[in-house]
């Protein structure tokens, strides 16, 4: 659980990871590449945006004609008014004012559609690459941060995907249209009014940087608390929590998680508001300043700035002050939004350590087993398996026992390639199964593991996962077969009973038949049991072993087995010993030998002596 340390919780160190300039110019091609696929939607939404930033300008050149030519001022006389230039002046502004809304909704639907298809494409590639990941990664990873990466980190850069990009877009054009009509209106107030530019971008650059390094940590902060949210609060977790007495203990390690980004979300909010304000105060002073300005000019210049003019130039100084001010706050945004394209990436780069080949096999395959020379090594540590090395004859079942960490369970997963052999090659039919695609595959290895996993749903739809064509008469065979049909027909809901989180609602023993159901609705050629009854009571187990000899009739069979009970009519048993085959026989065979296998049976009350 996060944060567990010697007995205590303690809140992880968030370390911020701060890419390199040239792995942050990588991804900002990445992203830029994100919006390839939508290129004439993208090409509709730039047109919108200049043509609407150059009519937006429009309305100052006729406003500053309605103070210069329509309402003309005359000496110590009422000001003289064309009511005909002054109606099509204003009717101009009204029309401009019109089509800039509509265009604005236009725009606003195609950029959102755009952004929203980008983040589907994310989260759908994020996804599929997470499923393509061996299982070594998931054993290594928290749930709650795989969730986080997803949830909290895509979910977080949605409005800059959907709506900041084209705001930037927009803005951009918004202000070059605007400055050009500022320096056609008069060269001399728009270098007033834009001396300081610069150094309000330079200053807004510094904050964004402030803002992205504690997003990083924001981030961190979060996944911390969807890992603690999703082991703490899930059943297994409550149980523990209860029954060890640490409730008290895991709600203030909460607290602490969530008092910690709390913290963290005020930094983020706050960091370089004062800068922020002081553009955002000398933005509204600037038509203040410029009034003076130009009021000094006209006094010592002989009206070198008309009325009209410095009327007009402050309306566009609005027009320009407040999108940059949005503009560069939306840079502070994008800067920020790195830190999380950063880590979605991250997940992206993973490396594919288990690669699909490009064979298919027969629809009817013998189903002959061979493991050649077989070694492996999880990540980091010693040889799991050394030189393993034996046949597994079609229709004939082999299995596989030994202490507690000698690579049974280990053994039975390179079968269904959940990992990859280190050297050595595993084959069926005589074909490497690293060949093969993962489809091809699945469809011919069938694995029943000690730990049984059921969805939220019910359990028609848990049944059914295992073929999604099934009828639910073979639904009903399938669990006839597995001894759990007459207890889901009892059931208020029968088949449409929801099984609640991974079964929750179900015995181990009735979980474990459900899965050995799951297993004969698939009915593939070869099986890998992986201790399918070592959640059975001896009556069950003996109802289930049943329906396994009914199951693997005809058929591949690797069982791995702690209760030796259970395989003594196998046709060979590979006993293994740190990772190395140590006998292999008959159980007849192997107890006449009187070797390792004989004082595994002789702690086994339930094995039948030779």
């Amino acid at each position: 659980m996060p944060g567990f340390r010697n007995g205590s919780f303690a809140p992880r160190e968030a370390v911020v990871r701060t890419a390199d300039k040239a792995v942050r110019r990588a991804n900002a091609r990445r992203i830029f590449t994100l919006f390839r696929p939508y290129r004439l939607k993208l090409l509709a939404v730039s047109a919108l945006i200049i043509f609407s930033s150059g009519l937006g300008v429009i309305p100052a050149f006729l406003l500053r004609d309605v103070f210069n030519k329509a309402i003309r001022s005359r000496p110590d006389q009422l000001p003289e008014v064309h009511m005909g230039l002054l109606l099509w002046l204003t009717g101009g502004m009204i029309a401009i004012a019109i089509v800039s809304g509509a265009l604005g909704v236009v725009q606003s639907y195609l950029s959102t559609m755009v952004g929203q298809h980008v983040m589907h494409d994310l989260r759908t590639s994020v996804y599929q690459h997470l499923q393509r990941l061996s299982l070594a990664f998931f054993t290594k990873t928290r749930t709650g941060e795989v969730q986080s990466r997803i949830a909290n980190d895509i979910g977080g850069v949605d409005n800059v995907l959907t709506s900041t990009a084209t705001t930037v877009v927009s803005t951009v054009t918004t202000v070059i249209a605007t400055i050009v009509a500022l320096f056609l209106l008069d060269w001399r107030l728009a270098v007033f009014s834009l001396a300081l530019l610069p150094v309000f971008i330079w200053m807004s650059r510094r904050v964004g940087e402030q803002r992205r390094k504690i997003s990083t940590l924001r981030q961190e902060s979060m996944a911390d608390i969807s890992a603690l949210v999703q082991e703490s609060l899930s059943v297994s977790g409550i149980m523990l929590g209860k029954t060890m007495g640490r409730s008290s203990e895991l709600a203030e390690r909460f607290r602490e998680e969530s008092h910690g980004l709390a913290k963290l979300e005020v930094r983020s909010r706050m960091a370089g508001r004062w800068t922020m304000s002081s553009i955002n105060i000398a933005f509204a002073v600037m038509p203040a300043a410029t009034y003076l300005f130009g009021g000094f000019a006209i006094a010592h210049y002989s009206a070198a700035i008309s009325t009209g003019t410095l009327i007009a130039f402050t309306t566009l100084q609005t027009r320009l002050f407040f999108p940059i001010g949005s503009l560069l706050n939306a840079g502070v945004d994008v800067q920020a939004s790195l830190a999380l394209f950063d880590r979605i990436f991250e997940y992206q780069d993973l490396p594919i350590d288990i690669e699909e080949g490009t064979r298919t096999l027969p629809a009817t395959i013998r189903g002959d087993v061979k493991f050649d020379d077989v070694w492996f090594r999880y990540e980091g540590h010693d040889w799991a398996l050394r030189g393993i090395d034996f046949d597994v004859p079609a229709g004939t079942t082999t299995a596989i026992v030994g202490e507690t960490g000698a690579g049974k369970t280990t053994l039975g997963y390179l079968v269904a390639r959940l990992y990859d052999v280190t050297k050595g090659a595993v084959t069926i039919d005589g074909v490497d199964i690293r060949s093969l695609t993962f489809p091809a595959l699945a469809a011919a290895v069938g694995v029943v593991s000690q730990e049984t996993y059921l969805f939220h749903a019910s359990v028609r739809d848990n049944l059914r996962f295992a073929k999604p064509e099934a009828t639910d008469e073979e639904i009903e065979q399938a669990a006839r077969a597995a001894q759990i049909h007459p207890l889901i027909s009892s059931l208020p809901e029968g088949y449409e009973t929801i099984v609640g989180e991974r079964g929750y609602r179900f015995s181990g023993g009735e979980k474990q038949r459900l899965a050995i159901a799951r297993a004969i609705l698939r009915n593939p050629p070869i099986l890998v049991l992986d201790e399918a009854t070592s959640a059975l009571d001896t009556q069950t187990e003996r109802a289930v072993q049943q329906a396994l000899d009914t199951l693997v009739e005809g058929r591949t069979t690797i069982a791995i087995a702690h209760r030796l009970s259970t395989i003594q009519a196998a046709d060979q048993i590979v006993v293994l010993d740190g990772g190395e085959v140590f006998e292999l026989g008959t159980h007849e065979e192997l107890l006449a030998r009187g070797g390792r296998y004989a004082a595994l049976a002789a702690r086994d009350a339930d094995v039948v002596p030779a």
